[in-house]
């Protein structure tokens, strides 16, 4: 969760324009030793205020790369969509003209402007908290098998 798994929230949160109310969650270990104390593979869904349900998962025992949304009109894929690029994407319709940047770069960038300038970082706290607030509840349904609202 705390490596990539963060990518998958945050996908969810933009994409969907809300923040989700509960969530359920399963975690799943096939190498106890290795994975003692961190996480292999998490599967989540998020419930959201107006009825959307977003699911997904995080692991490092599968390569997966795929922000996936479909909707009732249509659907739209990035794959890969959270790494260091190049990103492709595509719709229901048509292939995307994607820019090949440097997201990292970008951001620090952006960092660094908002320390210079005295202004907000787009990546504020408050952000960081909604998404932590998520992460907590996964964790609650893990431990309890049940729907936990955030």
């Amino acid at each position: 969760m705390m490596d990539v798994g963060i990518y998958a929230i945050q996908g969810a949160r933009y994409c969907i324009g809300q923040e989700p109310i509960s969530v359920t969650a399963q975690e799943v270990k096939t190498d106890l030793v290795k994975f003692k104390e961190v996480d292999e593979t998490i599967l989540w869904q998020m419930e959201f205020p107006n009825g959307v349900i977003s699911s997904s998962m995080t692991s490092y025992a599968a390569s997966m790369e795929r922000l996936y949304i479909a909707a009732e009109n249509g659907w739209l894929q990035i794959k890969p969509s959270f790494g260091y690029g190049p990103f492709a994407g595509r719709t229901h319709k048509e292939e995307l003209n994607l820019p090949q940047t440097n997201h990292q770069a970008l951001q620090m960038d952006g960092m660094v402007r908002s320390i210079l300038d005295k202004t907000e970082s787009t990546a504020s706290g408050e952000e960081g908290l909604r998404d932590m607030k998520v992460i907590e509840a996964i964790y609650r349904a893990i431990a309890s098998g049940r729907k936990e609202k955030i």
